[in-house]
């Protein structure tokens, strides 16, 4: 059974969690601010905390379930990614697709925790799913596929602020998952650099595929320019936000810099550590630095 958890854990990169939910954990913060300056604080803050987590872990889970299912053959053609779980018969169809729609139904489950006080959660969970699943097909007929990676993570911040306050006073948590957006299309560009042949060779799309990969980097860092001026214009629609947020997106900006200069047009040996440990300090700093400046 451990073995088996463990594998499953690893189908969905269940490590990966760190990217989107820290994004949705500041929303929560932000949207709790604004709340407070409207009303008395409500008694079931940690039952809205549980639902935020939950639905972000089992929407996550379902996307990447889903994704591992519907690209389980261009994965056997690819020798970097023959060896999941899939293809290489570690985990059934079968079972994966059960895990997948435990999962999905898990999902709809959690909204039902910010009920009655606010229905827009459960009302907006099978769309939302519908989204993030939708971006497994993406590769098969657009280099756009980045952008929709990038507006599903998107979507952490946005739906977190919805599931506390409604759609008033949204627009800070926009220009968050705008900043999300960008971050993630950036770094997807970044690691699906590795796979240009393989892609050009299987007719699927992606910017490193139609562009070259000399330019794919020079369009994965005009995207990460973008994330640095969301971020910081940010505390302009939420001034609850100051220095030590600020203290915060400046070391993200040091860690994009660094993050580019790992990788080159003919070195991409480094793509991983670019991938996944800077991208995880990233989104853990802003949460970290966010949450105390809110508290301060």
């Amino acid at each position: 059974m451990l073995t088996r958890t463990r594998h499953f854990l690893e189908l969905i990169r269940f490590s990966h969690t760190v990217f989107a939910l820290p994004f949705a954990l500041l929303a929560a913060l932000m949207a709790w601010s604004y709340r407070a300056g409207l009303e008395p604080p409500r008694p079931w803050q940690g039952r809205e905390l549980a639902g935020i987590v939950l639905c972000m872990v089992f929407g996550r889970t379902v996307a990447m379930a889903f994704n591992r299912i519907a690209d389980r053959r261009l994965d056997a053609a690819n020798p970097r990614t023959a060896g999941r779980h899939l293809p290489s018969g570690t985990l059934s169809l079968a079972s994966v697709t059960a895990f997948t729609a435990v999962c999905a139904a898990g999902f709809v489950a959690s909204t039902l925790l910010f009920l009655p006080e606010n229905p827009w959660p459960l009302r907006l969970s099978m769309p939302v799913l519908l989204f993030l699943c939708g971006y497994s097909f993406s590769k098969r007929f657009t280099w756009l596929a980045h952008f929709w990676l990038g507006a599903a993570l998107m979507l952490a911040p946005i739906c977190a602020w919805i599931a506390l306050v409604g759609f008033e006073g949204i627009a800070p948590a926009i220009l968050l998952g705008a900043a999300v957006l960008l971050w993630v299309a950036g770094f997807d560009i970044i690691y699906a650099c590795q796979d240009a042949e393989v892609d050009r060779r299987e007719k699927l799309h992606s910017v490193p595929a139609r562009f070259g990969i000399r330019r794919a980097l020079w369009l994965a860092a005009a995207c990460h320019c973008g994330t640095m001026l969301a971020l910081f214009f940010l505390p302009v629609l939420f001034p609850a936000l100051g220095w030590l947020y600020y203290a915060g997106i400046s070391g993200v900006a040091v860690l994009l810099i660094y993050e580019h200069s790992l990788v080159r047009p003919n070195d991409l040996a480094r793509v991983n550590h670019a991938f996944f440990n800077v991208n995880a300090v990233i989104s853990i700093g802003v949460l970290i630095l966010g949450a105390l400046d809110l508290w301060l």
